[in-house]
């Protein structure tokens, strides 16, 4: 009987769904196993196949925990918030809801039929009202919260109110946006307004003033992620620099935490050292730099006081509020032009600029230790977000203070004894220090950390500064100006935000007649009637960006149906966290960092009962796309084929890879494609035109996507599966090739007529052969699994199928056990083998066989026989035969004789269980 796939795939997924095979419940007793995907954000386009290679690659490993034993959780759900609906809304008049439904419906088809053991009856939308309701219950809970640093916790904003009001800042340790101080009496004499700004300081989801990507044409904040070059990924509009009073969460609170946390974690160490790059921790000093003839000081934050000595300038992120108090009269022309330049670059952008440019102030400061008046510039290449915005600048000892110093002919003197300022030696870092020009603060001859603890000392016991630890990781900004997001349960009375009662939840999002701002630029909220409270108040016109229904997603799907908690806690004490994370490299810190924040801000408030979300996390890598290529003769309408093109003047077109199979292009499709090549000529190679190709990302705009369902339809969705984990690690990158897909196919068909020649009858053992083949299977497969190498699973079956062939095995027990093991991979076809074998219930349960060391023993070891190290001949003796044995069965076997001719040999090498090797 031939394979039919549609029929088995439609069967088996069928009954899966009718049996409910695949619904997770909370087992007490029964160990347990949390499997996560990133979800996906559906688009209208649907699933590509790169899309599918991280959830087949976790599908497997669910599986596999499941015939281990385990109880498995493995949910779905979709990312549904995001710009790419809102601005097809705007584009169509369509609600954004409409758009999400249909490319959720969309998706799922296409998940549904690759075979996923996915438990939809936890599926989340993060633009449900019954989700999103918690993703506003815990910002009002951060609103309400405050990060005592005493207790290393979120602590709530009325113990601090209760501090105020006994004894002002005195004592206080917090979290905040700037350090306060104020008594009891001051504090109490407050007006609500200014009590509600001192509390906006300490707040975990508070409002403050921060630098954002301001796109106006969209009308929005957008995230870093969203800007390229200075433009919005969608729609390529400008972007500025701007800033904006927003809703922010205290993410830099947590840096210590986030940073302690990684050592418990089973991730990549690339993966850690990005988070901990991102987080940033620097030991260093807070020095003040006098400005010339300002009543006021710069401070800058060094990680190498030591080096004070050698700054010759200090440069202001042009985002500082410093710049605008230093520009002098005659430079104001030249710094507004520059401040207008560099608007345009995300910071993301500027860290990775090696252009050099800036502009003087035209002030000066004072350095504190060295006494020296040193100039005060502008370069976009100081971020506003780390340390205080200002540097000093050290040229003799940083590549990027060396590159500014050189461009704009600025002093560099060396501090390292021996050193000279070439561009070789700028960065040194090491040996002596020397500095004989200040007698308070001798720095010669020690070692460079000696020198730095000295300067440490010096800078508090002058008084001009403070040893301090600072972090890279900035505050989330968590406002969007759009429609389509979670709505903030956030009210205005008298210009101060209040939160609303947990119990109005959810704040469900108001209709609108066009989601586009309004004509006086108020966010697309402005344009909704009676956007008030019952009392009448105002309510937020911002909504929350996409994060915020991703950073706690994992939480619900623990207890999705629970309408009075996130998650109880009988369902967290239970899943606990997630054992395995699969997604992509893309979020290794957006995302990851925002979900350990979340996930520890619920710890704190004892909501959760792990500190970490994710304990171990895989990154898929990409299925890139294989484009191709015709080449049109220039000026004309003829296209030549790719071995001839060098003898012409061409230009290449790309063309859809559906017109093309194995490199050769259907020229009637390609004639049919496009209206202006319904004439086009060809010159064929042999009859026929072959296009040329090139391995890039997959894309609709390079028209190299190859549609799953495509695919699953030809080819079946098992053989789906086993191609992609057979093109290679799933870490890594890989280019698609449809003509490759052919021998996972064949194999499976294969597998399928070695189970029609089956002896259903047979109830007798598997002969030793068939026991080793089986056991080395289960040894290789095991551990392919749990070091996530499915590439070699693949083929290891299919070495297994080849010896099952050759032995011409006809057990069904073989079968059995190759069944259990493939069923992770291909669960089709395993499902129908499970049924047809006789077995009960479904394979998704069948026990994970164990192996058996005795099974892979050698009866017997081939030994390469060498003379005068040539291989002359093979020779099979008994396994635990001893190197003596070994040597004499060597030198008596038939073919020997002929070797040695007579001769006697000087010695005989036997290395046990490789080689003999006979020197005469």
């Amino acid at each position: 009987m031939e394979y039919n796939h549609r029929e088995i795939e439609q069967r088996w997924q069928q009954y899966w769904r009718d049996n409910k095979i695949y619904r997770a419940e909370e087992k007490p007793g029964k160990k347990k196993f949390y499997v996560l995907d990133m979800f996906p954000y559906p688009s209208g386009a649907g699933l590509h196949v790169g899309h599918p290679l991280g959830y087949i690659a976790s599908d497997i490993y669910s599986r596999f925990k499941r015939q281990q034993g385990f109880n498995v959780l493995h949910p779905m759900g979709y990312d549904a918030y995001g710009l790419p609906a809102e601005q097809y809304a705007i584009q169509t008049g369509q609600h954004p809801e409409k758009t999400t439904v249909a490319n959720i419906a969309r998706y799922r088809e296409q998940l549904d039929k690759i075979g996923f053991s996915f438990d939809w009856s936890r599926e989340i939308r993060t633009c449900d009202p019954e989700y999103y309701k918690w993703t506003q219950w815990a910002f009002i809970k951060m609103f309400n919260s405050y990060y005592d640093l005493d207790a290393d916790k979120a602590m709530p904003i009325e113990n601090l109110v209760a501090r105020f009001k006994e004894s002002g800042t005195e004592g206080i340790h917090a979290a905040c946006s700037k350090e306060l101080k104020f008594t009891a009496d001051e504090w109490n004499a407050y007006t609500e307004k200014e009590k509600s700004d001192v509390l906006m300081n300490y707040r975990i989801a508070y409002q403050g003033e921060t630098m954002v990507n301001w796109c106006e044409a969209l009308g929005t904040v957008l995230a870093n992620d969203e800007v390229t070059e200075g433009v919005s990924v969608r729609g390529g509009y400008p972007v500025e620099q701007k800033v904006m009073n927003q809703w922010c969460l205290r993410v830099s609170a947590y840096a210590p935490r986030l940073l302690d946390g990684l050592d418990t974690l089973q991730w990549s160490d690339s993966l850690k050292e990005t988070q901990r790059n991102w987080i940033g921790r620097s030991e260093g000093a807070e020095m003040r730099f006098p400005v010339v003839g300002k009543d006021f000081d710069l401070e800058i934050f060094t990680t190498r006081a030591d080096t004070s000595f050698g700054v010759t300038f200090m440069v202001l992120a042009p985002e500082s509020k410093y710049v605008e108090m230093l520009v002098t009269p005659e430079q104001k022309d030249a710094v507004d032009a520059y401040l207008a330049e560099v608007s345009h670059k995300t910071e993301r952008e500027r860290q990775i600029d090696k252009k050099v440019s800036g502009v003087f102030t035209g002030s000066y400061a004072l350095n504190p230790i060295s006494g020296k008046e040193i100039p005060i510039w502008v370069s976009d290449y100081v971020l506003a977000g780390y340390g205080t915005g200002a540097i000093m600048a050290v040229p003799a000892h940083d590549s990027r203070d060396y590159a500014f110093a050189r461009h704009f002919n600025l002093p560099v003197i060396p501090l390292i004894e021996g050193a000279d300022v070439s561009e070789e030696s700028f960065d040194a870092k090491e040996g002596k220090m020397i500095n004989s020009a200040n007698e308070k603060l001798d720095l010669n001859g020690l070692e460079v950390k000696e020198a730095i603890a000295k300067t440490k000392r010096y800078i508090e016991e002058a008084g001009i500064g403070r040893v301090k630890v600072n972090y890279r990781l900035r505050d989330a900004i968590f406002s969007r100006q759009r429609y389509w997001g979670e709505p903030f349960p956030v009210y205005y009375k008298d210009g101060v935000a209040h939160v609303m009662d947990e119990s109005v939840l959810p704040l469900m999002l108001p209709e609108v007649d066009a989601y586009l701002p309004t004509s006086t630029g108020e966010p697309p909220l402005g344009r909704a009637k009676n956007w008030k409270t019952p009392e009448g108040y105002p309510i937020e016109l911002c909504t929350m960006p996409g994060f915020a229904g991703s950073s706690a997603y994992y939480l619900r799907y623990m207890d999705p149906h629970n309408s009075e908690a996130l998650v109880g806690k009988e369902a967290d004490e239970y899943w606990r966290n997630v054992d395995l994370y699969v997604g992509g490299a893309e979020h290794a810190t957006g995302h990851l960092i925002y979900s350990r924040f979340w996930n520890k801000f619920l710890y704190d408030l004892g909501v959760v009962v792990e500190p970490e979300p994710f304990k171990k996390l895989v990154n898929q890598g990409m299925i890139q796309g294989r484009s191709n290529f015709v080449y049109r003769i220039k000026d004309t309408n003829t296209f030549v084929s790719k071995g001839l093109k060098d003898q012409y003047d061409v230009a290449p077109i790309r063309v859809d890879i559906s017109m093309v199979s194995n490199d050769v292009l259907d020229i009637e499709r390609f004639r049919a494609w496009r209206p202006e090549f319904a004439d086009a000529e060809f010159i064929l190679e042999d009859g026929k035109y072959n296009c040329g190709y090139a391995v890039e990302k997959m894309s609709k705009s390079m028209y190299n996507v190859v549609n799953p369902d495509d695919i699953v339809e030809r080819y079946g969705a098992d053989t789906l599966r086993l191609y992609e984990m057979f093109l290679g690690p799933v870490e890594q990158s890989k280019p698609w090739d449809t003509n490759g897909i052919d021998g996972a196919n064949r194999f499976l068909k294969k597998l399928w007529g070695h189970y029609g020649k089956l002896d259903h009858s047979c109830t007798a053992p598997m002969t030793k052969e068939e026991l080793k083949t089986m056991h080395k299977l289960i040894k290789k497969v095991t551990s392919d699994i749990e070091n996530f190498s499915f590439n070699t699973s693949v083929s290891a079956f299919m070495v297994a199928l080849n010896e099952l062939t050759a032995q011409k095995s006809v057990n069904p027990a073989a079968m059995e056990i190759f069944t259990r093991l493939i069923a992770p991979f291909a669960p089709h076809i395993a499902e129908e083998f499970w049924h047809g074998l006789g077995k009960e219930g479904s394979v998704v349960d069948a026990e994970w066989p164990e192996y058996d060391e005795a099974n892979l023993k050698e009866d017997s070891v081939k030994y390469p026989v060498s003379f005068n190290g040539k291989t002359r001949f093979m020779l099979d003796v008994p396994a635990d035969a001893t190197k003596g044995e070994v040597e004499a069965a060597a030198l008596a076997a038939p073919d020997a004789e002929k070797w040695l001719g007579g001769k006697t040999p000087k010695r005989v090498i036997v290395v046990p269980g490789k080689i003999v090797n006979i020197v005469i």
